[in-house]
């Protein structure tokens, strides 16, 4: 098992994309900032720390981070405020948001895909993000009271009148997500997905096959894999890093169209996370991280192949 710093190919080219194109207009790293965790407890009300919340985000702005993902459910409407405190004028960043889900207090969440209240929400999000437009719109969810090609009928509308560059879609199985490509140009597929989680691999394949932007939400397992799996912390201690790093430099291999959104309230996390952009793992270690979530997990043999198929895309 080994580690390296990027370093290129014969060919003269990155042995792994730096940036990835969501919608083939917005060009950012390939790894972003998920602001969910800069809410109060339960994703509700103001953060404990409002100014520890607004450095952070100044400190992911230093450090080249790019893309940053909330929604309008985040607080409610905390997580849009604070980006727009902090981040506005938004130069040389993609912001995305969120519209669908609706609160009722701590911890709890409701679906709301109707379409009066998607232009109602997508209204709102332009408002506490102080811009005309919003770089990706994502349907937060699908909602089982509502068709799905209803939901995104009322996106495309808004996407038509200049309200919204690119859609995207969360929380998609792979038939969701191929409904969705027949009613919208999808530019973005925002899914659970880790070494802790990989039920997302056939979806993360499709957006492989169509040139979409996979982001993958709770990329270090919702915390879990930063340090109780000892596997991983074993093979990240043998190379010099973290177990957080180690997990997010999996996610960015195994998956050439993935830009992970690990979330924090700390600093020193979110520079740790950063760091794991410019590492470059040998194959072997991906094979073997792989190999040990599969057997913990008890993926079914469908998983293992397509994930190796995955590799072999991604592999100079």
């Amino acid at each position: 098992m080994g580690i390296r710093r990027p370093a290129t190919t014969r060919a003269g080219m990155t042995a792994r994309p730096a940036t990835l194109s969501i919608g083939g207009e917005l060009r950012v790293s390939r790894l972003g900032l998920g602001t969910m965790s800069l809410t109060g407890p339960g994703v509700w009300g103001n953060p404990r720390d409002p100014d520890g919340a607004l450095s952070l985000l100044h400190r992911a702005r230093e450090l080249g981070v790019d893309f940053f993902d909330t929604a309008d459910s985040y607080g409610p409407e905390v997580a849009e405020e604070l980006v727009r405190q902090a981040l506005h004028p938004y130069r040389d960043l993609v912001v995305a948001t969120k519209g669908g889900m609706t609160r009722q207090g701590p911890g709890r969440w409701e679906r709301d895909c109707r379409p009066d209240h998607l232009r109602s929400a997508c209204e709102g999000s332009l408002r506490r993000l102080g811009v005309e437009r919003i770089d990706l719109y994502q349907l937060h969810q699908v909602d089982p009271a509502v068709p799905l090609e209803e939901s995104l009928g009322a996106l495309v509308e808004l996407q038509e009148e200049g309200k919204l560059r690119c859609i995207g879609v969360c929380n998609v199985n792979a038939a969701e997500l191929e409904r969705a490509l027949r009613v919208a140009p999808i530019a973005a597929v925002q899914n659970r997905f880790s070494l802790a989680d990989r039920s997302s691999l056939d979806v993360a394949e499709i957006c492989r096959r169509e040139g979409i932007a996979f982001v993958a939400w709770a990329p270090l397992g919702k915390g879990g894999l930063a340090g109780e799996d000892p596997t991983l912390a074993r093979a990240a201690a043998e190379i010099g890093v973290t177990s957080a790093q180690l997990a997010l430099a999996w996610v960015l291999h195994v998956t050439a169209v993935a830009v992970p959104i690990p979330g924090t309230a700390s600093v020193g996390h979110l520079e740790e996370n950063v760091a794991a952009r410019d590492l470059l793992l040998d194959p072997t270690l991906v094979d073997e991280l792989a190999r040990h979530t599969y057997r913990a997990r008890g993926r079914p043999p469908r998983s293992r192949r397509l994930l190796r198929r995955m590799r072999a895309w991604v592999r100079p």
